[in-house]
């Protein structure tokens, strides 16, 4: 059996974590820049407030109903996740980390009642982290996501819901629409709609040689996973990526050529810290800048532009070097911009990179030189060790006048209690 335990609201149980004050009251998490609503609270979604609504053109309901308003804390936010997953690793040998606030657990071989030890599941992750989760159980990963959708959303469950018979699967798929199901987007609900097909019931009725035509392999593999056929197996380690993205929208508008090299230069280091921790290189850059396109009232530019590298590299100096190198190229004066982002792509293993003839770097110290920053940074917290390009991103960092307190993760944020 297969568990899928989700954090509830994520984002908002962060902050009430450290704010009991916000408990039972409407809370909202807003996206980068402040710009749209990215987590709810069940209270706030009872008066109407929907996902990814602009936080401006409900500035009278957040007024009028005393919304708490918290800019996204993603350091607070990681720490959370990892303490999570954490107590989960210790109810199972085999966990697979799904996303920040979601894990697939193999039950494979517990003896006790599945209810029961789902129940001490969010038990224990309420105790230890003070955050509220939905465990859903199934035979496959499918059938627990609809579990935990059914344990989220029926307030009978008391948050668990176990499928561990034919007939509780059956009728729970006969209440489940099509496009709640895992994997099932858009386009193909709208598609499978067109041919009367409107629960997860349905699609299970229908010919295996039709779904494939229709949906590919992948569709075949929901319907053999809602029929209780396990058919995707238990990701224990993440996959390497193959591009690897930075980018952000600037709180304000940028001008200049300088701040602009500051955060390319940033979002160049990010992307070599994340190629070094899934021991990788790259072997091509790219850099974009772009301006709001949404304001009809400024001269409008887009530009980006891609390098071969000479050799693949996961060097933060040496990418820094290209970015920076690629932005002086694109960089036009007289444009209002909004965004800049670095991408790294043809990615391979560190241990494959095809050295050049005329390479004359001295990778052996740079690579060490890498390794103890990394070392450091990871003992002393983010940027404890930096390149100095990197600057203090004053004037382009993103917008966050909400921005609760970072608890878990800065000194100085620690919550003092006087007795």
């Amino acid at each position: 059996m297969i568990a899928l335990v989700d954090c509830n609201n994520f984002y908002v149980s962060c902050e009430r974590v450290f704010n009991p004050a916000l408990n039972g009251k409407p809370v909202v998490v807003l996206s980068n820049n402040d710009g749209c609503i990215i987590s709810r609270s069940n209270e706030a979604k009872a008066l109407g407030i929907k996902m990814a609504q602009p936080a401006f053109k409900i500035a009278d309901l957040i007024e009028k109903n005393q919304v708490a308003v918290f800019s996204s804390n993603y350091t607070l936010y990681g720490d959370m996740s990892q303490r999570v997953m954490t107590t989960l690793a210790g109810f199972t040998p085999e966990i697979e980390i799904y996303s920040i606030d979601e894990a697939f657990l193999n039950l494979a071989g517990i003896p006790n009642n599945l209810e029961d030890y789902a129940r001490t599941i969010r038990q224990t992750v309420l105790k230890n982290t003070g955050m509220p989760v939905s465990v859903g159980i199934g035979p496959t990963k499918v059938l627990a996501k609809i579990a935990n959708h059914c344990a989220k959303k029926r307030p009978e469950t008391n948050g668990v819901m176990v499928l561990d018979s034919s007939d509780k699967i059956g009728a729970t798929l006969r209440s489940i629409e099509v496009e709640d199901v895992w994997g099932i987007g858009r386009q193909y609900a709208t598609m499978l709609r067109s041919f009367k097909i409107k629960t997860a019931w349905d699609f299970t009725q229908m010919p295996d040689s039709w779904v494939k035509k229709k949906m590919t392999i992948v569709g075949l593999r929901i319907k053999k996973e809602l029929e209780g056929e396990p058919c995707l197996e238990m990701e224990l380690l993440p996959a390497a990526k193959k591009a690897i993205c930075t980018s952000r929208s600037f709180g304000e508008l940028q001008t200049d050529l300088e701040p602009l090299k500051e955060a390319v230069a940033n979002f160049a280091s990010s992307c070599a810290a994340k190629l070094r921790q899934q021991k990788t290189c790259a072997q091509k850059v790219m850099v974009f800048i772009h301006t709001n396109s949404f304001n009809p009232n400024d001269a409008q530019y887009a530009q980006n532009i891609v390098y071969k590298l000479p050799v693949a590299t996961s060097s933060s100096i040496e990418l820094i070097k290209y970015s920076l190198a690629l932005l002086d190229l694109i960089y036009k004066e007289g444009y209002r911009y909004k965004k800049a982002g670095v991408i790294v792509s043809d990615i391979v293993p560190e241990t494959r990179v095809q050295c050049s003839l005329f390479d004359c770097t001295d990778r052996a110290k740079q690579d060490a030189l890498m390794h103890v920053m990394d070392k450091i940074n990871a003992r002393f917290g983010s940027n404890a060790v930096k390149i100095a390009t990197l600057g203090n991103g004053v004037r382009w960092k993103l917008r966050q006048e909400k921005l609760s307190p970072s608890y878990t993760t800065r000194w100085n944020d620690i919550i003092t209690i006087k007795v």
